[in-house]
């Protein structure tokens, strides 16, 4: 199982550190619901994560992902078409990123999250781990890295789960700050946002492009 967690451990990274994420729960914790809708993003953030890995291992292991403890050839192609995904949309986000002294804008929908009931918080969090494109391609690469090792399905469920926990370190910090420090995690929280919003296009490009490296080499020395 080892194996399986060292070749998941970058893409949960990935997913980890993700900024839109981290700030869309900040903006949460600092509304008037933040106690009940920052937990409950968290919360809906690891079923979405946890779905995707279900439906991913689940096709993997009928469609046999490893073959004698090596990726199946199969899983190896997936891997170059997922690494070449993730490096079109770094390569989008670098050129995309703000310049010179132009400021970087959250997306339209965040302001509406201070309206955000606790259901709506979990559906919010489900679908930014579950649907968002970038998160998705890590979780899938992530999920279909344990499966090409060929560990028993028992292990497999284990290390996903490590993969979920490692994935969830950047949503759920803010959360457990906010409800370590109170009120008094509100200018660090800010500062936090602040951060992520003005770094949020260089931040994704980087990763993305990294990773895909990695998942194109994953899958040529699979070939």
């Amino acid at each position: 199982m080892g194996e399986a967690i060292g070749q998941m451990l970058p893409a949960a990274v990935g997913v980890a550190i993700s900024p839109l994420p981290i700030v869309a729960v900040v903006l949460m914790l600092v509304s008037r619901r933040g106690r009940a809708n920052g937990p409950a993003f968290a919360l809906g953030w690891i079923v979405g994560l946890a779905i995707v890995g279900a439906i991913v291992l689940s096709l993997s292991s009928g469609a046999d992902a490893s073959d004698g403890g090596e990726p199946a050839t199969w899983a190896s192609v997936l891997k170059l078409l997922l690494g070449a995904l993730l490096l079109l949309v770094g390569v989008k986000q670098w050129r995309g990123r703000p310049r010179g002294q132009g400021e970087a804008t959250t997306p339209k929908w965040m302001s509406a999250l201070d309206t955000f009931t606790p259901v709506k918080a979990t559906g919010a969090g489900a679908l930014l781990s579950g649907l968002n494109p970038k998160n998705t391609l890590l979780a899938i690469g992530g999920a279909l890295a344990i499966a090409g090792t060929g560990i028993a399905t028992g292990q497999q469920v284990v290390a996903y789960a490590l993969f979920v926990a490692v994935a969830t370190i950047g949503v759920g910090t803010p959360v457990v700050l906010s409800i370590v420090m109170g009120d008094r995690s509100r200018k660090l929280l800010d500062e936090i946002k602040d951060w992520m919003v003005r770094n949020n296009a260089v931040i994704v490009a980087v990763l993305m492009l990294l990773l895909g490296v990695k998942l194109i080499g994953d899958g040529i020395s699979g070939l």
